[in-house]
């Protein structure tokens, strides 16, 4: 505002300037401009007349160019032979000296004028590939060296060389001529296997052309330059004709800035009361750009300010700092469950919590979500954070009361310390975040301080995440399959689809590196797709192969069941492939159905599809024996664990009996998975078991490995009619 007030005096002053000496102070148009326009129209004509000739003698060079070369073709194809001897013979060392050139060149001299008689051609020159002139028709010039020339230089390197020239006076063939213009070509000369022997030099009167020529550029010339100066003459006037306008409009001018003057200052009076206004509206615009509306707390921008400035200080004062990274556990839970309105009541809750347990100088700024951040400045050493965050953490051990519900809720909480975790930022930040999220997988409601193991872990991490985003396009990924076996005859039952990752940068990745990360970063959804997809293909392949295998189990992530659009996405795949859905058995492990809402309706709807459901690693979870009973399930599998105590452990071989006992008095299949050795497999056999998987009867392998193993007589047996043809009547 402060430009603006010195801006008014200058209008003043420069409107009573204008008021006093208009004449003298007004910019004259016409005369710079007519001075400028003159010169620039003098330069345009001239860069056009420049071009128009350069382009005129070029077309004209061009030209006579190519009828010199026709020409020269003519001549030499008449006498071929003869130009080709004086060539040889002019480099015979056995010849005197230009003695059989001489002879040669004056029998071929009335040939050569017979043929370019009556012709624009007014001389003619042979050239052997040294130089020198082995004939003419100007037969004084025999034995004249041109070798220096350009021209020679050129054709004897496979060009074509013209130039325009005048002479004064030229002895042409037929006789001496007098002010002529002419072409002179070089034209290489070249012998049957096209090796150049010699130079053909070649003269083309163009008098009469160049003359046109001339007479053109005058008439061009002459209608540029009028049509320039009736251009400029137009100018002119136009630019007269505004310089009037220039001065009337001065004079309008003069008047209208006496009138701005009295509006100006009455503007200046109402705006000094709008600029106090605006500060008082910057300074509101300034908290919330660096405040966080709902709690007050300074935003993720103000806290990396007071970062900045903390790590200054503590640099200068060699002292140390700490950074707390406070994550809510499960605060997702509250907005989902009773809406994002009470999620915004418990950050308010939660802030003034906080603030009761840091001191007046340590920083607490919202992260954004439900994530907080605190820095703790000149810290004496870890023991003294970890009392901190203990007190964070024991908030948290009363409930918060928030429109009326009282909610129990966690924290975890990632510690890094400045300058011995870093002294940037963006690293402290991050490294107090890895913190965190290390912190919330040992349990959560506890603290973790940073270690630089952690950023290795996380650097690994993204890079693992990052190779798998890219590995189904990439081709990098595969469907194994395992044999499930019958325990009386071990005929051929079906077979599970293990995924398997084989990346060209890592090689070979175990499911157990990349299945927990693909769920914790969502990827699951699709890579579960794809296996059911590929799955699906591979079973409708194998049966336009002959060889069918009654049942092949697909693994379920509970980030599947608990997706919108998985229970679509499944219908379709199975009703894309054309096979009977029954023969598709999804496994799904007990910790699944605990953690997924309202879990019976979810298998109901599954269990719709057509397809069959099997419980994974039965006897490991916490599920009830009552829930168990109602859920629509067809097959029980008895984890490892419990087979590989076999005859090691009594207390598994008991616990085996009990889940193939309740599988049998539920309608169930029992399978037991891991089996490794016959003493095992004849365990499960004797107490009843219906199906065996694992090492002993084979390995995962790729599809064509396990078609090749399992195809033929008595692999594998026929199974019941129903489920040989879609039955998708229920989707």
């Amino acid at each position: 505002m402060r430009s603006k007030g010195c801006t008014l005096p200058v209008i003043h002053t420069f409107g009573m300037a204008m008021e006093r000496s208009p004449d003298t102070r007004m910019f004259n148009l016409t005369r710079y401009f007519s001075a400028l326009s003159l010169v620039l129209i003098v330069l345009a004509g001239g860069v056009l007349g420049g071009y128009f000739n350069r382009f005129s003698t070029h077309h004209l060079i061009s030209q006579a160019e190519h009828d010199n070369v026709a020409m020269t073709h003519f001549v030499r194809n008449a006498l071929r032979e003869e130009f080709a001897a004086i060539v040889a013979l002019s480099q015979a060392p056995q010849d005197a000296p230009g003695q059989g050139v001489s002879a040669k060149a004056a029998e071929l001299h009335p040939r050569v004028q017979a043929l370019i008689k009556n012709s624009d051609v007014i001389k003619v020159k042979t050239y052997n590939r040294n130089g020198l002139t082995v004939y003419s028709t100007d037969q004084t010039q025999l034995g004249e060296s041109v070798g220096h020339k350009p021209g020679f230089q050129a054709a004897i390197r496979g060009r074509v060389a013209s130039d325009l020239k005048h002479r004064d006076v030229f002895n042409a063939h037929d006789g001496e001529r007098a002010k002529i213009d002419f072409i002179a070509s070089y034209v290489p000369m070249r012998d049957q296997d096209g090796n150049i022997n010699g130079v053909f030099e070649i003269y083309r009167e163009v008098t009469a052309l160049v003359q046109r020529v001339e007479r053109t550029l005058w008439q061009v010339a002459i209608a540029a330059a009028a049509s320039l100066a009736l251009l400029y003459l137009l100018q002119l006037l136009v630019v007269r004709h505004a310089q009037r306008i220039l001065r009337l409009q001065a004079a309008e001018l003069r008047t209208s800035n006496l009138e701005l003057d009295r509006r100006v200052q009455e503007r200046t009076a109402a705006l000094e009361g709008e600029i106090a206004e605006r500060r008082h509206a910057e300074r509101r615009l300034d908290h919330l750009a660096h405040h966080d509306p709902l709690t007050g707390l300074p935003n993720r921008l103000m806290f990396k300010e007071h970062l900045s400035q903390c790590l200054s200080r503590a640099a200068r004062q060699k002292s140390r700092l700490a950074v707390l990274f406070i994550d809510l556990d499960r605060f997702k839970d509250v907005n989902d469950t009773l809406g994002h309105s009470v999620g915004d009541e418990l950050l308010v809750a939660v802030t003034r919590r906080v603030k009761t347990c840091v001191r007046t100088s340590d920083i607490l700024a919202r992260q954004g979500g439900d994530e907080f951040i605190c820095i703790l400045e000149d810290i004496a050493n870890q023991d003294a954070v970890a009392q901190v965050a203990d007190k964070l953490l024991a908030l948290f051990r009363q409930p918060f009361t928030v429109g009326g519900n009282e909610l129990c809720l966690s924290g975890s909480i990632g510690i890094c310390i400045a300058p011995d975790d870093g002294n940037e930022v963006d690293i402290l930040v991050r490294n107090a975040d890895a913190a965190m999220y290390r912190a919330k997988a040992q349990g959560r409601n506890r603290y973790h301080f940073y270690t630089v193991e952690l950023t290795l872990q996380a650097q690994e991490r993204m890079r693992l995440e990052t190779l798998l985003r890219h590995a189904i396009e990439a081709n990098e990924l595969s469907v194994h399959f395992q044999p499930k076996v019958d325990a009386g005859d071990s005929s051929l039952t079906g077979a599970e689809a293990l995924l398997r990752w084989n990346s060209r940068e890592l090689g070979s990745v175990p499911p157990s590196r990349f299945i927990t990360l693909a769920e914790e970063n969502g990827l699951i959804i699709e890579l579960g797709a794809w296996v059911l997809r590929e799955a699906c293909r591979q079973l409708a392949l194998w049966d336009q192969d002959g060889f069918f295998v009654p049942r092949l189990s697909v693994n379920l992530s509970v980030k599947q069941l608990e997706h919108s659009d998985f229970l679509a996405q499944a219908g379709d795949i199975l009703r894309a492939s054309g096979i009977n859905p029954a023969r598709i058995e999804f496994e799904i492990t007990e910790s699944v159905i605990m953690s997924v809402d309202d879990s019976l309706a979810v298998l109901n709807r599954l269990r719709a599809l057509g397809v069959t459901l099997s419980v994974d690693d039965f006897g490991t979870g916490y599920s009830s024996l009552t829930y168990l009973k109602v859920l629509p399930l067809h097959t029980i599998k008895v984890d490892r664990s419990f087979v590989n105590g076999i005859g090691v452990n009594p207390g598994d071989e008991a616990i085996i009996r009990v889940i193939v006992e309740l599988s049998h008095s539920l309608g169930f299949i029992s399978v037991a998975e891991g089996v490794e050795t016959s003493h095992q497999a004849q365990f499960l056999r004797s107490i009843g078991c219906d199906q065996i998987q694992g090492f002993f009867f084979g390995k995962a392998v790729t599809a064509a490995e396990f078609q090749a193993h399992w195809q033929g007589p008595g692999n594998s047996r026929m199974f019941p009619a129903s489920l040989s043809a879609p039955a998708f009547d229920s989707l």
